[in-house]
C-alpha cells in the first residue's frame, strides 16, 4: 500500500487502538483490520457530506459489524463530522459519549443506525438499498442515485437474519447494495473453523449475488474491486481477507486482539512498526489535513446536488392532514353499516384508502391473506422493479422487521409489516431496536389470542402482548373493533418517533363504538366503553375481543343489582401518559378492579392492584374451535360473573 494510504489508514487504527486502551474496553481488531478497505472506500468513492450528514443523495455506510465501533468514530472524526470530535474518541465508552460501545443511531450525526446484535446491519442496509430503489423510481436517477456499503463480519454471517435477508436482497436484484466482508476468520472463542465450515462464495452466489474475494491490505485490489462494484447488476459482496490486529506483532491474526485492549506494550510495538511517532490520540496536521480535504471533497459535491435537487426532493413528506380527512371519512361510512368482522379485516378496509398516502410500504412474511396487509390498490415490488408499494418478505419475519428498520431510517418511507403475533419473537429483537432509534415502524400483528382457535398451542400467543408491553418506547394497540382499528392506525401513522404494535384478531368481533366521534378516543390509551349506573362497584378493564366479552359482563351483573363500567384498553403505553386527573377519573372509587384479557394476566395487576381480579390464560392453549377454547379456560361471562358475586 503506498505511503499516502497507509498514513491515512493507521491514523485510524491508532486512534481506535487508543481509544479502547483509555476505556479498558472495547474491540481494536477489526478497525485495525479493515482500516486500509475502508480508507480506499471514502477517499475514492463513498459519496457523503460532513456538514450536512443527513445529505439524502448520499451513499449509506453501515457498520454491521458494531463491534468494531472505532472504526466509525474514527471516520468521522477524521473526515470533519461536528457530531464526532477528538473528546469524544478520548471518551469511548464513557456515559453520554457518543462514542458507545456500539454504534447508536442519532439523525444528522453519520451514524446510520444502530447496531449491535449481530446480523441486524445486514438487514437494515437491505431496506436502505430497498428504500433507495423505491425512491430512484419515483423522482429519477437524477434525484436520487447512490449505493448502500454495509461491513459484516464472522458473525453476521453466521447469524440467521444475515442468511434471511441476503437471500431476499439477491432475490429482488438489488444491485446497488454492496457488502464488505471483513474475512479474517476469528470470533472471540478462537478461529472461525471451531464452528464455521461454509463455502461463502457458493453462499452468496446461491442467493443471487456477485461474489469477489480480495487482499483486504491491498490497495490496487481494493479500489479494482470496489470500482468493479459501482456497475454491478446484482448485490456485489466483496471478501476482504484480513488480519485483524494488522500491525500488532504479538496479538495479530488472534482472537486476543478481537475483544480486548492491546496493552500499552503491544500498542508501542505497533507504533514501531509502523513509525507512527505520536502520542496518544495525536494525528499529525499533515495527515488530519488529507482526511478534512477528503471531507471537503465530499462535501462541495453534495451542495452542487442540492442545488439541482432540493425542491423535488422537500415534496416527499408525509401528509397528516389527507389522513385525518381519510380517518373522519371511513368511521362515518363504516358506522352506517357496522358489522361484526374481524379486526384484522377492519384494518384492511383502513388500508384501501390509505395505500394512496405515497410514503406507506407494505409487506408480510408470507401471510398477506391472514394478515390482510395486502389490499387490491397495492403494487407488488418485483426483482429489479421498485414501482410498487408492497414487498413480500417471504418466511423471514427477523429479517423484515431489520429491513423495515432501514426502510424508515432512509428517508421519510413509513413500512408496516404484518405476521402472526405468536411470531413476535422471531421479531423482537428488531423491534427492539426499532423503539431505542425512535422510528415510526408498524407491526401488523394477526391472529392474537386463542381467538385463532384450531392451529393451536404453537400458535396461540399467550405471553407475547406482555413481552412486546416491556418494551421501552414501543405502542402496542389492541383495538376493541372496527372503529378502535381505525383509530389506533391513525395514531401508529402519526407516532413519528415511536415504532407500535397493532395487534389484531382472527375471529369476528361485534362492533363496540357506535356513534360517531371525531376525536380519536384512543388517543388516551383507555377510556369508558359503558356503565350500568351510577352506584358502580366492579370496573372491568379489558381491551381487544375481550372488550365485548367484559361488557356482556357488565350488563349480567346488573341483573344482580352490581352496577358496573367498562374500560376498553386499546394501548396501555399511551395511558400510562395520561395526567393523574384522567387516570384518577377511569380508576374512580370502587370495590373492586378485574381484567379481562385472553393473554398472561400479570401485566394487568398494575392496575388491578394486589386486591384486584385478572381473568386470563397462564398456560399454554389448546386445538380446537375459539369458543371452545375460551370455554375450557373458563374465560366467558357465566363463570367471570360468578367469580366476581364471590369476591364482593
Amino acid at each position: 500500500m503506498s505511503a499516502q494510504y497507509r498514513e491515512l489508514a493507521n491514523s485510524i487504527r491508532f486512534l481506535s487502538m487508543d481509544a479502547v486502551q483509555k476505556a479498558n474496553s472495547g474491540h481494536p481488531g477489526m478497525p485495525m483490520g479493515m482500516a486500509d478497505v475502508v480508507t480506499i472506500l471514502f477517499k475514492d468513492f463513498l459519496r457523503f457530506d460532513p456538514k450536512n450528514p443527513s445529505w439524502l443523495n448520499r451513499d449509506r455506510f453501515i457498520l454491521s459489524a458494531g463491534h468494531g465501533s472505532m472504526l466509525l468514530y474514527s471516520i468521522l472524526y477524521l473526515t470533519g463530522y461536528k457530531s464526532v470530535n477528538l473528546k469524544d474518541i478520548k471518551n469511548f465508552r464513557q456515559l453520554n459519549s457518543i462514542c458507545a460501545g456500539h454504534p447508536e443511531y442519532q439523525a444528522n450525526t453519520g451514524i446510520e443506525t444502530t447496531t449491535g446484535p449481530l446480523g441486524q446491519g445486514i438487514a437494515n442496509a437491505v431496506g436502505f438499498a430497498l428504500a433507495e430503489e423505491i425512491l430512484k423510481t419515483r423522482y429519477g436517477r437524477k434525484t436520487i442515485n447512490h449505493k448502500t456499503y454495509v461491513l459484516a463480519g464472522d458473525g453476521c454471517l453466521m447469524e440467521g437474519i444475515s442468511h434471511e435477508a441476503l437471500s431476499l436482497a439477491g432475490h429482488l436484484k438489488l444491485k446497488n447494495l454492496i457488502l464488505l466482508f471483513d474475512n479474517n476468520s476469528i470470533s472471540i472463542d478462537g478461529p472461525t473453523k471451531l464452528a464455521v465450515s461454509d463455502n461463502t462464495k457458493k453462499r452468496f452466489e446461491s442467493y443471487g449475488w456477485q461474489y469477489l474475494e480480495i487482499n483486504g491490505h491491498n490497495e490496487k485490489e481494493i479500489f479494482k474491486a470496489l470500482k468493479k462494484a459501482q456497475k454491478a447488476k446484482k448485490p456485489f459482496a466483496i471478501s476482504c481477507k484480513t488480519t485483524i490486529g494488522y500491525g500488532s506483532p504479538n496479538k495479530g491474526g488472534k482472537a486476543s486482539a478481537h475483544g480486548s485492549p492491546l496493552g500499552e506494550e503491544e500498542i508501542n510495538l505497533v507504533r514501531k512498526k509502523f513509525k507512527w511517532k505520536y502520542k496518544p490520540f495525536e494525528i499529525p496536521k499533515k495527515v488530519l489535513n488529507e482526511w478534512r480535504k477528503i471531507g471537503e471533497k465530499a462535501s462541495n459535491y453534495a451542495k452542487k446536488y442540492d442545488k439541482k435537487n432540493k425542491k423535488q426532493i422537500e415534496k416527499f413528506n408525509f401528509n397528516k392532514s389527507k389522513l385525518k380527512k381519510i380517518i373522519e371519512k371511513v368511521k362515518k361510512e363504516y358506522l352506517r353499516n357496522s358489522k361484526s368482522i374481524a379486526t384484522r379485516k377492519s384494518s384492511e378496509m383502513f388500508l384501501e384508502l390509505i395505500t394512496s398516502l405515497p410514503n406507506l410500504i407494505g409487506g408480510s412474511a408470507d401471510l398477506a391473506g391472514s394478515n390482510n396487509t395486502k389490499t387490491k390498490m397495492h403494487e407488488i415490488i418485483k426483482p429489479g422493479n421498485f414501482k410498487g408499494n408492497y414487498i413480500h418478505y417471504g418466511v423471514r419475519e427477523h429479517a423484515m422487521c431489520g429491513i423495515m428498520n432501514g426502510l424508515s431510517l432512509h428517508s421519510n418511507l413509513v413500512p408496516y409489516g404484518g405476521t402472526f403475533l405468536i411470531f413476535s419473537d422471531y421479531c423482537k429483537p428488531a423491534i427492539r431496536l426499532a423503539a431505542m432509534m425512535n422510528q415510526r415502524v408498524i407491526y401488523i400483528l394477526t391472529h392474537d389470542s386463542i381467538g385463532l382457535g384450531e392451529d393451536g398451542p404453537t400458535h396461540q400467543p399467550i405471553e407475547q402482548l406482555t413481552s412486546l408491553r416491556s418494551i421501552p418506547n414501543l405502542n402496542v394497540f389492541r383495538p376493541a373493533d372496527t372503529i378502535e382499528t381505525f383509530e389506533c392506525w391513525q395514531l401508529a401513522l402519526e407516532s413519528n418517533k415511536t415504532p407500535s404494535v397493532i395487534a389484531l384478531s382472527r375471529q369476528k368481533i361485534e362492533p363496540i363504538r357506535k356513534e360517531y366521534s371525531k376525536f380519536n378516543r384512543c388517543s388516551r390509551g383507555a377510556y369508558e366503553i359503558m356503565r350500568t349506573g351510577d352506584n358502580i362497584k366492579v370496573i372491568l378493564l379489558s381491551s381487544g375481543s375481550e372488550v365485548d366479552l367484559a361488557c356482556d359482563v357488565s350488563h349480567k351483573l346488573a341483573t344482580e343489582n352490581i352496577y358496573s363500567k367498562v374500560i376498553s384498553m386499546p394501548c396501555q403505553e399511551l395511558f400510562d401518559k395520561q395526567s393523574e386527573i384522567y387516570k384518577k377519573e377511569i380508576f374512580s372509587n370502587t370495590e373492586l378492579l378485574v381484567s379481562i384479557e385472553a393473554s398472561e394476566t400479570g401485566f394487568w395487576k398494575k392496575y388491578t392492584g394486589s386486591n384486584g381480579m385478572n381473568f386470563g390464560i397462564n398456560n399454554f392453549g389448546k386445538s380446537a374451535p375459539y369458543k371452545d377454547i375460551y370455554n375450557h379456560f373458563k374465560l366467558n361471562s357465566s363463570n367471570i360473573v360468578k367469580k366476581i358475586k364471590e369476591r364482593i
